[in-house]
Parts: C-alpha cells; sequence; structure tokens
C-alpha cells in the first residue's frame, strides 16, 4: 500500500471516528448552546433560546427514517406535552440533504405541519451539533435538567413498531421523573435507528 493510499485510508478512519463518536454522558453539559439553527419557520434558532425552566429535550430525528416514521406520534406527544410544562423542546435534522433529499428544509417545513409540531425544527447544517453531542442516531433523545445537565439519553421506549406492546417508556419516564425532581429511572439506554447521514466535516 501507497502513503497516499495509507493516508487516505486513516483519513477515511478519521472521518468515521469523527462521525460516530461517544455520545454525551450523564451529568455533561449541553454543548454548543448559541450554535445558531434555520428553523422550519426560517428564523435562526439556538439551544439557548429554547431551553425550558425545567429541562430542555434535545431529539436528533429526520423526516425520511423509518424508525422516525414508526416513532413519530409517540415522539411529537411527549415534546408538545414537555412544551406545555416547562420543559423547552427542539428537534435537529443534522442529516445532509443532498445525501438524503426528503431531509432537506421544504420537507421538514410540511412534517412539522401536518405533525402538530409545538417547537422548533431546526436543521443542523454543518451537523457539528450532532457531533458534539455525540449523536449517531435518528431518532436520539437528549433530556436536560434546569442547569442544562444532561439526565438522560438514549431511545423513546422499548418498543419501535407497536405502541400497545410498549413495557418500558424510557423517555416518557425520564421526562416524568425530571418534572417530580426525582432520579432517573434509567438515565442511559441504546439508541435505535437509522444512522444520521453527517455533512462533509471542513477543516477549520
Amino acid at each position: 500500500m501507497t502513503k497516499l493510499m495509507m493516508g487516505a485510508v486513516g483519513a477515511i478512519f478519521m472521518a468515521i471516528a469523527v462521525s460516530q463518536g461517544q455520545p454525551l454522558g450523564i451529568g455533561s453539559p449541553m454543548p454548543l448552546i448559541n450554535e445558531k439553527l434555520t428553523d422550519v419557520d426560517g428564523n435562526m434558532a439556538t439551544l439557548a433560546n429554547n431551553r425550558g425552566k425545567v429541562g430542555t429535550l434535545v431529539v436528533f430525528t429526520c423526516n425520511h427514517c423509518p424508525f422516525v416514521k414508526a416513532w413519530q406520534t409517540r415522539m411529537v406527544k411527549i415534546a408538545n406535552d414537555c412544551m406545555k410544562r416547562d420543559i423547552g423542546v427542539v428537534f435537529v435534522n443534522s442529516n445532509d440533504p443532498i445525501a438524503i433529499p426528503e431531509d432537506a428544509l421544504e420537507p421538514m417545513k410540511n412534517l412539522a405541519k401536518t405533525q402538530g409540531y409545538t417547537f422548533p425544527y431546526v436543521m443542523d447544517g454543518s451537523s457539528e451539533l450532532a457531533r458534539a453531542f455525540g449523536a449517531s442516531r435518528t431518532p436520539e433523545a437528549f433530556l436536560f435538567d434546569r442547569a442544562s445537565k444532561l439526565v438522560y439519553h438514549g431511545t423513546i421506549d422499548d418498543n419501535t413498531y407497536d405502541a400497545m406492546a410498549v413495557k418500558k417508556s424510557y423517555l416518557k419516564d425520564a421526562v416524568e421523573a425530571l418534572l417530580a425532581g426525582k432520579a432517573i429511572p434509567q438515565a442511559d439506554t441504546k439508541s435505535v435507528g437509522c444512522s444520521i447521514k453527517f455533512r462533509a466535516q471542513t477543516l477549520k
């Protein structure tokens, strides 16, 4: 193998390592809170401006993923309920719309409208927010307390495709525990879903 080929292979593995980094650990502060993100209304939003008095829920999601589609109704119900109870919510799409046209801004607008989002749905235009969180799947939830420290990370519940068969409502239970000022029953679960289609990372 030539040095050029070795360098190319090394770059590929480095890119994979960056895009598939470890998710934030429980207790970690919310990263990149002032990163400007385009929401479906065409406005610029930040995590800082959408934090709630009790906490903040950030969900990495998208339009096209079948896992997201299966969980959509449950995710939106939890998120809209959070908005009524002083937990801020931001849904984040970090996918590259060149790779997945269904995840472009216009389809995002349509999804937010048809699904009744009462919270911001934003485009992570560089995928840097997903990298900072260590997010790798859609959907993948990160719940923070009033001090913006992570208290729950992971999946929505234990049954992707059958809401009637759910036995463990991980995210909902975490939200209820946060609202009650109690310890989260299960603070870290494995995210199940489509891989995030990261945008190319530019060197700074």
